[in-house]
């Protein structure tokens, strides 16, 4: 039925869908190109997710590490996605990092430097060289805050409390979105030659989660996936190894790679330092799947403490240096369990923390088969194969971010006529009209059963017949969606948003299940009890799409192949490859 809904129209060139660092940075270069840029998030323009990521940001600058450069931060990144990584999009990330840093210093992030003025950089696990600078254990807000800066320096419209529902899509090409303000209600349709979709992942469909309740649920990939563009990876979820146990309110806040950057060990219950059996050469800077699984093996062999965890200890170092270099993890702990980490230990376990996959985009354009989408940050897939870098997430951020607004102004600049098709908007309108109804089921209850799905069923390891179970408790709880009660009140739309925010994890969590069936190996991120070793046939990425019933197709794609000159520096240590076999 149709019905007549009252909404705004805003136009530009290009819209950019979510606040985050990609999306700043995108926002950032579409305007310089000359583009009316709006820029719009669900959250506060200085509280996207990206104010979480702690520990750095990788760049071959070579201040502490003269000898690093480019290739090596290439191979390194290659080698810790076992090969799964488009080579391309790794290759251009690791040149343009040392440049995107440096202009975000010159844009007065705040940086920690050395005696002499230049970046300082720290070890994170699994590099070669130091090449991860930061700014405290706090680079991710850092970050946000000098992008937002330059944002409101540039006069770009922000849009707050946006939650958009649809993409705008007619014959393969967007043209905008719908949108619906979260505290009052109002629908906003956002009309645009290009779009740039910088939504975040999926981590949140998972019990123990480093992101926040109401964010990374996948809502961004449901949108990419309804409007026509593909998912693949789907199943290469990084689990972080340390991630907080207790209280249970804080259970998977983010415990800092930089805590183990910057000298922490690990232990079991039994005082054991145990990372000596899982990679002697690396110990706690091993890649970080091998720590997530060794930190696992340790918990659920009995080896745990009294929260379900291992213990990360840094007290050996002098509390000035924490306070200096971990000032946000001090704090975190001292504030939620009134725990002093200069003279106990943390007790930590695995923690759902990033998204490999997402949107599939081209290496050099990161545009979508969509034809005016694009997508860029944590959404989209390629750079990271079966287990991230750490450090790299933020540098692509910029790197990709600054693509994407590029690439969607170049594409604006060759539009002659805007397309608006009144029939595809009208029905995004009573789609999301459908949803307002009483109803016999409450989304948040439904959450928690997905999180518990995902977390039980598509963890740390798994095996066919839990991944089996998992996707029969998907379709269990997607009929259950039908009957999800959503009333507007005094207090806003959170329901509708929530409701919203269902619906995008189930989509992500039945990819996610469907692709982790079809990858029968154990590699990086995807660790298997039924298929413990790598196939080395399996070096492909597992795509999904909607066929005519709108029912998910997975199929698979080789992976593009290492360029000659740079085969050398991958291969320069053999014995740091293919470390992902499921330890016995």
């Amino acid at each position: 039925m149709t019905m007549t809904v009252d909404y705004r129209t805003r136009v530009s060139n290009v819209l950019v869908i979510g606040t985050g660092g990609a999306g700043m940075r995108a926002a950032i270069a579409a305007h310089q190109a000359g583009c009316e840029v709006t820029l719009i998030g669900k959250r506060l323009k200085k509280d996207a997710h990206t104010v979480l990521a702690a520990g750095g940001i990788n760049a071959a600058l070579g201040t502490v590490d003269p000898d690093d450069r480019w290739q090596w931060h290439y191979a390194d990144t290659i080698r810790d996605g076992y090969f799964l990584n488009n080579p391309r999009m790794v290759e251009i990330m690791a040149q343009e990092a040392p440049d995107a840093v440096l202009e975000l210093a010159d844009w007065g992030c705040q940086f920690a430097r050395r005696p002499d003025g230049r970046l300082d950089q720290r070890f994170f696990g699994a590099h070669r060289y130091r090449r991860t600078c930061y700014a405290g254990d706090y680079t991710g807000r850092a970050i946000l805050y000098t992008l937002a800066g330059k944002v409101e320096e540039m006069g770009i419209a922000i849009h707050e409390y946006q939650y958009v529902s649809h993409l705008l899509v007619k014959d393969g090409v967007c043209f905008g979105a719908l949108a619906f303000d979260i505290q009052t209600g109002e629908r906003t349709v956002y009309l645009a030659d290009a779009v740039v979709l910088a939504a975040g992942g999926h981590t949140r469909l998972w019990r123990r989660s480093s992101s926040r309740r109401d964010e990374n649920t996948g809502d961004g990939l449901y949108l990419a996936l309804q409007a026509g563009a593909e998912l693949a990876d789907m199943e290469l979820v990084q689990f972080h190894p340390t991630g907080m146990t207790a209280p249970e309110e804080m259970a998977g806040t983010l415990v800092t790679e930089a805590v183990r950057g910057e000298g922490g060990h690990l232990y079991n219950a039994l005082g054991e330092r145990f990372m000596a059996r899982y990679d002697a050469e690396r110990m706690e800077l091993s890649t970080r799947d091998r720590v997530a699984l060794a930190n696992y093996t340790e918990i659920v062999e009995g080896r745990g403490g009294p929260n379900g965890g291992v213990f990360l200890d840094i007290s050996h170092r002098e509390k000035a240096f924490i306070l200096t270099k971990l000032p946000r993890m001090y704090r975190q702990f001292m504030e939620t369990l009134m725990l002093d980490i200069s003279q106990k230990p943390m007790e930590v376990s695995p923690t759902a923390h990033y998204s490999m996959g997402g949107v599939v985009v081209d290496a050099e354009t990161t545009a979508t088969r969509v034809e005016g989408l694009y997508a860029a940050g944590e959404i989209s897939a390629g750079l990271h194969g079966a287990n991230r870098l750490g450090g790299n997430s933020l540098v692509e951020t910029l790197v990709f971010g600054r693509r994407a607004g590029e690439q969607a102004a170049r594409f604006s600049a060759q539009v002659n006529v805007q397309l608006r098709d009144k029939r595809v908007i009208q029905d995004a309108h009573d789609d999301l009209t459908r949803l307002v109804r009483d109803g016999s089921e409450m989304a948040r209850p439904l959450q928690r059963a997905l999180r518990n799905t995902m977390w039980e069923n598509c963890g740390v390891v798994r095996d066919e017949a839990r991944l089996n179970t998992g996707l029969s408790q998907i379709g269990e709880l997607r009929a259950a969606l039908q009957q999800v009660d959503v009333r507007p009140s005094s207090e806003g739309w959170q329901d509708l948003a929530v409701a919203l925010d269902l619906r995008g994890a189930l989509t992500a969590a039945e990819a996610t299940i469907r692709s982790a069936l079809e990858r029968r190996e154990s590699r990086g991120s995807q660790q298997r009890y039924d298929y413990p070793e790598i196939n080395p046939a399996l070096e492909v990425n597992f795509c999904v799409q909607l066929d005519a019933n709108q029912q998910q197709v997975v199929t698979s794609r080789p992976v593009p192949p290492v360029s000659d000159d740079l085969r050398q520096y991958v291969m320069d240590d053999p014995q740091l490859l293919f470390k992902g076999r499921l330890l016995e």
